[in-house]
């Protein structure tokens, strides 16, 4: 599946920057930034994981999902990681966030802003659900899921493209990190 990582052992922090993971339910976004949260933490870097589960759980509860309620979320969780940015700490944000026009309102507003775009045939991710939600989505039980019945808009020049289906979270979170030490991020030590 992958080669052998020809990361450095460990990596400073440059400058903060916002790793923004964008792909349909159930493809890998969470998992993978979990992986460079992990790593993150390991080598004693400033960061923060904003999930887009736990950020509508907390400071999202109440929104639905129309477009509207969709965009103010994404919107809540740019600027909480804009904050985050000029302050000198990695933000991981993993959102499903699925309409290109308010991600591309994040990368303006948070500048350091590396786009992940994990991407996952809609078949694998039905397999990968969990929840059932693409089964609920199919039987019409919930409507507006991204995916079934409401689009995904896929970036049209993410930094990283993490190809799921292909390689192991270990391998998409070391394709990050070479990203993030190419553009400036990270320092390898």
């Amino acid at each position: 599946m992958n080669q052998p990582s020809s990361l450095a052992s460990r990596y400073s922090l440059v400058r903060g920057a916002t790793i923004w993971f964008t792909g349909l339910p159930s493809s890998g976004k969470s998992t993978i930034a979990r992986v460079l949260e992990k790593r993150f933490r390991q080598w004693g870097l400033k960061c923060e994981l904003l999930d887009g589960d736990v950020v509508r759980t907390n400071l999202s509860k109440g929104l639905g999902f129309s477009r509207e309620d969709r965009d103010l979320n994404i919107k809540r969780i740019g600027f909480v990681a804009h904050l985050l940015t000029r302050n000198d700490v990695l933000a991981i944000a993993s959102a499903i966030s699925p309409y290109r026009e308010t991600r591309d309102y994040n990368r303006r507003l948070i500048g350091n802003f590396v786009e992940v775009y994990v991407k996952c045939s809609i078949e694998e991710c039905e397999k990968r659900d969990v929840k059932g939600l693409f089964k609920k989505a199919r039987a019409g039980e919930i409507t507006g899921f991204t995916g079934v019945d409401d689009p995904y808009e896929e970036p049209l020049r993410p930094e990283v493209v993490c190809e799921t289906e292909k390689e192991s979270p270990e391998g998409s979170a070391d394709r990050v990190i070479r990203k993030l030490e190419e553009l400036g991020y990270l320092k390898p030590q």
